[in-house]
């Protein structure tokens, strides 16, 4: 793609986004939720590549329902990522208070505790509910949490979704050759590390385990983190709730298995986090996105 070409591209993608953010988060959540709502069914029936891959993939992941139980997931995942932007929208915006009154919490003293213990925590999660509501959720609660993120492809995108992100005191640290330094530097100042690891990532070391009954390619990062510096591995879920609100929710950590080699302990750490986020998934399948190439790497033979 010639340099014109793909300026062009970058282009259509970040003005919108930007007329986005100045426009969209004006609205308050009871207005601009409906026509994220109706974004999101559209958007559903214009992808159909995407369409036919989440199909797929839900037959896959609950083949005791008949197809039309999981079209109904299908489209009430489209109505939900719909109402995530428009929630995103709004947090651009929203002060801490309003973060608060949205998203109720649970089991925070999971982390308190892991954090008066002094190593910091590994906190494991997936693109589930609304993960960018769950981080700032963790951050107006006082949890001193540093992310690790995927650089965006345009740089004047990757500045936007580091100032949301960043909004509330969350420390971004992109993905890259000094990631792993910066991580567990952050665990040695007692933060708690927030990783999202249900994503076939290919330019990223990994395991398989399993998800739904197949081999899925799995970042090892978080186990490998926790292992190695002697921190907890935390899983933690944001849903949305019937009324709109959301449940930003903590789990007790993770046991960190004892025997074995480095490998064997980390692909089992990182199964058993799989399970904790396969396990959310199956409670709230609407809320998570059946669209990505989960089970994209396949293991040899």
């Amino acid at each position: 793609m010639s340099g014109l070409a793909k300026r062009i591209r970058h282009d259509a993608v970040y003005y919108p986004a930007r007329a986005l953010l100045a426009v969209g988060g004006l609205f308050p959540l009871p207005m601009s939720r409906p026509v994220g709502a109706v974004a999101g069914r559209l958007a559903l029936l214009l992808a159909g590549t995407d369409r036919r891959r989440a199909r797929e993939h839900l037959a896959v992941a609950f083949p005791e329902l008949t197809a039309g139980e999981r079209e109904r997931i299908l489209r009430r995942t489209a109505r939900h990522l719909g109402i995530t932007l428009a929630e995103v929208l709004w947090l651009w915006r929203a002060a801490p208070r309003d973060v608060d009154r949205l998203v109720a919490t649970e089991g925070f003293h999971h982390l308190e505790g892991a954090l008066e213990a002094g190593r910091g925590a590994v906190l494991i999660t997936g693109h589930l509910g609304n993960w960018e509501l769950l981080n700032a959720r963790l951050s107006t609660a006082g949890i001193p949490m540093s992310i690790a993120v995927r650089e965006v492809y345009d740089p004047r995108l990757h500045v936007l979704a580091t100032r949301l992100r960043t909004r509330f005191g969350t420390e971004v640290i992109p993905r890259g050759n000094e990631a792993g330094k910066r991580l567990a530097a952050a665990l040695g100042r007692n933060r708690v590390v927030g990783l999202l690891i249900d994503q076939d990532i290919r330019d990223v070391s990994g395991v398989f385990v399993p998800f739904f009954g197949r081999p899925a390619w799995t970042p090892l990062g978080a186990a490998m983190l926790a292992i190695r510096n002697g921190a907890p591995v935390i899983p933690a879920f944001g849903h949305r709730r019937p009324d709109g609100s959301h449940l930003a929710r903590v789990l007790p950590p993770l046991p960190v298995p004892e025997d074995g080699s480095l490998r064997e302990r980390i692909r089992d750490l990182t199964a058993a986090a799989t399970a904790a986020i396969e396990a959310q998934i199956r409670a709230h399948p609407e809320q998570w996105v059946w669209m990505h190439r989960r089970w994209r790497t396949r293991p040899t033979g």
